[in-house]
């Protein structure tokens, strides 16, 4: 009804979702965004270390701002943009692997130290520590263990650099991207639910 409280609430309510999920949108398109333009100007740096821990901290940033469903977007696409804009492996199936590895570092960040859960630095020591394991574990079996010698059959020198790249160094980058998220999420964390509250 016109002029009643309850249309004023209902309006209110349906105005309030729409700019949730406008934020959550931009948010998550901004990240994306990011994610790829990171990997486009590292990549001729050759530098693995800075790469992969950047993307890494974008991947937990939009997890524990965001929720899972933002996470889960950005681990899926952007190894994809990555591998279509050229500035990722060459491999699909390494791509695939990838952005498998992407959701399983997010899931883990969602279940410990995620936009509903905690965040403690406590929780997110725990979420940085098992994310890291979690996902190179991942990496290394689907790729060092299947894909390059199953799979891809890669002559030895090829094999060895691709395995390389996505054994210990994955673990490294996934700790360095959390380390910063423990410095960077709490901040963004508090500008988001001003703006939600505002």
């Amino acid at each position: 009804m016109k002029g009643s409280p309850f249309g004023i609430v209902y309006t209110n309510g349906v105005s309030e979702i729409m700019k949730r999920k406008a934020l959550w949108i931009t948010q998550t398109g901004v990240l994306l965004a990011l994610v790829i333009t990171i990997q486009a100007v590292t990549a001729g740096l050759g530098n693995t270390l800075i790469t992969g821990s950047l993307v890494n901290l974008i991947l937990i940033v939009a997890v524990t701002t965001g929720g899972l469903a933002s996470g889960i977007m950005i681990a899926l696409l952007s190894p994809i943009f990555a591998f279509i804009f050229g500035i990722g492996p060459a491999f699909p199936q390494i791509v695939f692997c990838i952005a498998f590895g992407n959701s399983v570092l997010v899931t883990v960040w969602h279940l410990v130290a995620g936009v509903t859960k905690k965040q403690t630095v406590t929780h997110f020591l725990v979420a940085a520590v098992v994310g890291a394991v979690a996902k190179f574990g991942v990496l290394y079996l689907s790729i060092v263990q299947f894909v390059v010698p199953i799979l891809l059959k890669l002559p030895a020198p090829k094999a060895a650099m691709v395995s390389g790249a996505f054994s210990f160094p994955q673990l490294i980058t996934a700790l360095v991207g959390g380390g910063l998220a423990i410095l960077i999420v709490p901040i963004l964390s508090k500008s988001l639910n001003r703006q939600r509250v505002g």
